[in-house]
Formats: structure tokens, C-alpha cells, sequence
């Protein structure tokens, strides 16, 4: 078992990012079906600041309590029903996006900024992926207007939060990723 899935330090940091997702899930543009939140800022930290595992875990974490009912999903959710609904798609693509933005992350000793943006990048597409896919299905929409109305919306305030999130991990990534 690797250090990173013992570390205390880390399963706790990992409930912190979590905690904080379940925060940016009300910081909310309320765009239907699709709100924009600030939800993928915080996955893109938490895979890139705690490395796939434990990203992922952090995503587990909160989704966990919006499964058990406490209101954590965008707009007050809560409920298994939200993950089987239009939106469950992305709550099932934070976990996966913060694993792959992890990985790639952790594949550059000290990742300068492209390389954070690129795997930032290359998880939120997994996010949008996931969530267009059950969006087209639960709603019954074609590839195209889940697109439009499942991806363009939050697209351009996504571009933004991963500059954010690349610009705070660097300045945070020496604090917390070495620790854990």
C-alpha cells in the first residue's frame, strides 16, 4: 500500500477538499439543467494538490454526504436521486477527474503551469464527458443539445477556475503534497 493511501494526514486533507466542494456547490450561476458552481475549482485542487488516490477519495467524501442526505449538491441537494438524475453524470466525473488530474499531476516532480492546466484540463473534459453522457440520457437529449446546454454554459468560467486552481496549487502544492 503506498504512503499516500495510509497517511492520516492525507485522508484528512482529502475530507477538507471534500468539504470544500460541498462549499462550492453553493457558490452557485443557477444555468439549468446545469448550474455553474465552483465545484471543479475544487476538484482540480484536490487532485493536483493530493495526488489521484486521495483526490479521488475527496470527491468520494462529498459525494458520500450528499448520498446520505445532507444538503451538499449544487443548489441544497441532497439524495441518491440527484446521482441517477441529469446532473449525476459530473458528480460521478469529480471522482475520476480528480484521480486522472492526480496522475498526471504526479507524473512532473515540481509541474510547472501549463502542465497543471493541461491535467486540470484533461480531468474537467472527463467531468463534462461523464456528465454529458448521463445528461443525453436522463433528460433525452441529443449529443448536441447536451452539449449546449450541458458543456457551453459553464465552459468559459471553467477555462477561468483552471487558471485559478493552477496558480493556487502552485503556490500550495510544496505545502501540502510533500506532507502527506
Amino acid at each position: 500500500m503506498a504512503a499516500e493511501k495510509r497517511s492520516l494526514r492525507g485522508m484528512a486533507y482529502a475530507s477538507m477538499l471534500g468539504a470544500l466542494t460541498a462549499i462550492g456547490a453553493y457558490i452557485i450561476i443557477p444555468l439549468p439543467p446545469i448550474p455553474v458552481t465552483l465545484q471543479t475549482l475544487f476538484v482540480s485542487l484536490a487532485g493536483a494538490l493530493l495526488g489521484g488516490y486521495l483526490g479521488a477519495l475527496s470527491q468520494v467524501v462529498y459525494i458520500l454526504l450528499g448520498v446520505i442526505g445532507l444538503p451538499v449538491f449544487a443548489g441544497g441537494k441532497a439524495g441518491f436521486g440527484v446521482l441517477i438524475g441529469p446532473t449525476g453524470g459530473y458528480l460521478i466525473g469529480f471522482v475520476i477527474g480528480a484521480f486522472i488530474i492526480g496522475k498526471l499531476t504526479a507524473m512532473r516532480r515540481a509541474p510547472g503551469l501549463l502542465w497543471l492546466m493541461g491535467s486540470m484540463t484533461a480531468g474537467i473534459t472527463m467531468v463534462y464527458t461523464l456528465g454529458i453522457l448521463q445528461l443525453m440520457v436522463v433528460a433525452k437529449l441529443t449529443f448536441v443539445q447536451a452539449v449546449w446546454v450541458g458543456l457551453l454554459p459553464p465552459l468559459p468560467g471553467d477555462m477561468i477556475k483552471i487558471v485559478v486552481a493552477a496558480l493556487i496549487c502552485r503556490q500550495m502544492r510544496g505545502r501540502i503534497f510533500n506532507k502527506i
